[in-house]
């Protein structure tokens, strides 16, 4: 059993509950920009203002989870793409051998057409 299958349920968790916050956060950004938009149209300004505080709130608030997120990604494909390094580096007749089966099955697919 590899170190992925038995940690692999955490950070598909995480990255669950994040996209769900995510949309979460979207859903009330919408949700507060439809109400600046009508309270626009009732040109009551203390209103607006509040709506507008609460709009620019939201934003910032799911452009930090944005910007984290996209930084979590970055962080999690360098791991990944630096453990692939060290793997090809430290097994390089392996590395040849897979990238060589794998040009073979689909030389043989490809062929089929």
């Amino acid at each position: 059993m590899t170190m992925q299958s038995i940690g692999g349920n955490g950070p598909e968790r995480e990255r669950e509950a994040s996209t769900e916050q995510l949309k979460e956060d979207l859903r009330n950004l919408s949700h507060t920009v439809e109400e600046l938009i009508h309270a626009t149209a009732d040109d009551s300004r203390g209103n607006i203002a509040e709506l507008r505080e609460r709009a620019q709130q939201r934003l910032q608030d799911t452009r930090e989870r944005l910007e984290a997120r996209g930084e979590k990604i970055y962080a999690n494909a360098r791991e990944q793409m630096d453990a692939t390094d060290r793997y090809v580096h430290d097994n390089p007749w392996t590395s040849i051998g897979i990238g060589a089966a794998t040009g073979v099955v689909l030389g043989l697919l490809l062929g089929r057409r």
